[in-house]
């Protein structure tokens, strides 16, 4: 007889199966008695009123920081606005030397660039005298006007 048993085996397959649910119950309700606990030890260590304490203070500190960077970006704004009014300042002496005939540009012009080696003791000194001289006859130059 080929014929399966379909009595007996496959009550045995559902009852280890109930058996098996009531285990993985049992480990979840285990599981869960040590996390209540470990919550309630978490609990009895925490001070309330420190920890509240110590939130003001954090929000305190984090109002201070705040004004702080406010501070500086009016700062650093205020940096800017006079970057504006340098400009508005070289405008003015350009206006004042194209009174005086003279042009910013071409007095920048006569200065000597750097070359790469350094003048030595004698040149600077050379150099100094011949640059006294020049502003001296300048002057003399727009005393006489």
């Amino acid at each position: 007889e080929l014929g399966f048993d379909s009595g007996e085996g496959a009550r045995e397959t559902e009852s280890s199966g109930i058996n098996a649910e009531y285990g993985s119950q049992g480990a979840m309700a285990q599981a869960m008695k040590g996390v209540t606990k470990a919550m309630g030890a978490m609990n009895k260590q925490m001070n309330m009123p420190q920890m509240q304490k110590i939130m003001m203070e954090f929000e305190k500190e984090a109002d201070m920081m705040d004004m702080k960077e406010e501070m500086m970006n009016d700062i650093v704004d205020d940096v800017m606005g006079a970057e504006e009014d340098e400009e508005e300042s070289d405008m003015l002496v350009n206006q004042v030397l194209d009174e005086l005939g003279l042009s910013l540009s071409d007095e920048l012009g006569s200065v000597p660039e750097a070359s790469g080696a350094m003048p030595s003791g004698k040149e600077k000194a050379s150099a100094k005298q011949n640059a006294d001289d020049e502003l001296q006859a300048r002057l003399d130059n727009l005393r006489r006007d």
